[in-house]
């Protein structure tokens, strides 16, 4: 089914029982104002637009366009370990854009009112949110890490009542899907034994029909899924990101991450660090977060018995089994990538002390995360200084003695710098922006999606990107799911 002309939208999501979704209009407005466009990201995906007033109107105004075909997601998930059934309360999307060269992504409005899911919500978003959304997803992007995307971020001309009234927006974003773990739990949980199998082999011949020949698919997916995830949260972990919320709702099966709402990024090292307003007891923590993820895919694992194998007892040996092999993989790939940020291409379990130790060590004397990376990369910035501790002396001979063995130097460098970026979105700096922008100044939040845009390229000159904050920012600091 095509319908838009622009986009050449298509609804294979709707061929899944109507208990998966919601059709549903978006809300529109009747003066909206595009104040972040993505056209770099509009050009790659050869979306025409003849101007920006051209998309806007197309998809805020819906000028001439049947809409009947737009849709909320149902889902269930476990939030802090507890389960509850979901959904898209404050998100539709409005179709499947296919690219010419046959990817397909969904493209979801934010803040576009209320739906079925929407559990006495407004369905609405603040400005400030979406801006947030845009920054960070765009960021991640240039990190290298897999993330939904954002077209654009609109204001929508009217006010939002959270603790106090803020500006409306909505927020237009890519994924290749929005189907979660949480989509699983609901079908388990909300469905049928066919309703289940449904959605599996719908999600396969999305997502992975390289797998959908083999001997049992759903087995097959449950561990396509874990290694995705683990691919991801290693990334996370590479550049200090924190999620802030990974609840199973948040896991997507395609390995993107999205839903940025009280996410941030480390600064002092530290595995206990969290920065989540609700996350009190550190579920979430950065450290934690291959625990958690880990967590999240047995709950894949739990949705998915039924047809792992019809025998009870024969899918929980082979789920259990699955569940089982997470924590050699995952060391495997986690250590990997730290000896890469160390430019030591060689995988040796003999190495992963190197590690540990560099770790302690940035705990013991609160070295920057980013910043010990980037001194150890560039020989430059803030962390230079504090290296030159006695402790961590002995630990650079033995990392340029680990160098040496190991290809040369010049070889690491080039690692190095593929591996560690010189900047990323530190949190006072994203705060800045935010509030600059909400205030009608959009100076800040451009100049520092430029300078995320080349975040492994150090440049002296862009120093003020790479400071930490001060320390009272740092403790208190807190951020919010963005509802």
């Amino acid at each position: 089914m095509q319908k838009r002309s622009m986009f050449n939208l298509d609804y294979s999501y709707l061929s899944l029982p109507n208990k998966f979704y919601q059709l549903v209009n978006p809300a529109l407005f009747s003066k909206p104002q595009t104040v972040l466009l993505n056209e770099v990201l509009l050009k790659e995906l050869t979306i025409p637009f003849t101007n920006k007033e051209d998309l806007i109107s197309f998809l805020l105004k819906n000028k001439g366009d049947d809409r009947t075909s737009s849709f909320a997601q149902a889902y269930a998930g476990h939030q802090f370990g507890n389960f509850t059934t979901l959904g898209d309360g404050r998100a539709i999307v409005i179709g499947e854009y296919n690219t010419p060269n046959n990817k397909r992504f969904d493209i979801q409005l934010k803040g576009s009112g209320r739906t079925l899911y929407s559990r006495g919500g407004d369905g609405k978003a603040t400005l400030k949110a979406m801006l947030r959304e845009y920054l960070i997803s765009e960021a991640m992007h240039h990190l290298n890490v897999t993330t939904s995307r954002s077209l654009l971020v609109a204001k929508t001309g009217e006010l939002v009542q959270r603790e106090k009234l803020h500006d409306g927006a909505v927020l237009a974003r890519l994924m290749k899907s929005h189907i979660r773990i949480g989509t699983f739990e609901y079908a388990r949980h909300m469905g049928t034994t066919e309703d289940l199998k449904a959605l599996t082999e719908y999600t396969i011949n999305r997502l992975y029909p390289e797998i959908k020949n083999e001997e049992n698919p759903a087995l097959s997916l449950l561990k396509k899924v874990r290694s995705v995830q683990i691919d991801l949260v290693v990334n996370w972990m590479r550049i200090g990101f924190i999620h802030g919320v990974m609840n199973t709702d948040n896991v997507s099966i395609s390995g993107e991450t999205f839903d940025y709402g009280p996410c941030a990024f480390m600064n002092v090292y530290n595995p206990t660090t969290v920065f989540s307003s609700i996350d009190t007891n550190g579920r979430y923590a950065f450290g934690n977060q291959p625990n958690s993820i880990k967590w999240n895919i047995a709950r894949f694992a739990d949705a998915l018995l039924p047809i792992i194998h019809p025998e009870p007892a024969t899918a929980l040996q082979l789920a259990q089994a699955c569940i089982d092999e997470f924590e050699p993989i995952w060391y495997e790939k986690y250590y990997e990538m730290m000896l890469l940020k160390l430019g030591v291409q060689k995988k040796a379990p003999e190495l992963y002390s190197l590690v540990d130790e560099l770790l302690t060590l940035m705990l013991n004397l609160k070295l920057d995360y980013t910043n010990t990376f980037l001194a150890l990369t560039n020989n430059t910035g803030s962390e230079v200084e504090k290296m030159a501790e006695p402790e961590f002396k002995i630990w650079l001979e033995k990392w340029k003695n680990t160098i040496k063995n190991s290809g040369g130097i010049k070889q690491a460098k080039k690692c190095m710098q593929e591996s560690n970026p010189a900047f990323i979105p530190r949190n006072h700096l994203v705060e800045e922006a935010l509030d600059a922008a909400t205030n009608g100044n959009f100076n800040r939040i451009e100049k520092l999606l430029v300078v995320l845009s080349n975040p492994y390229h150090y440049q002296e000159n862009l120093n003020h990107f790479t400071v930490p904050p001060p320390t009272v920012f740092e403790n208190e600091y807190a951020t919010y799911c963005g509802t």
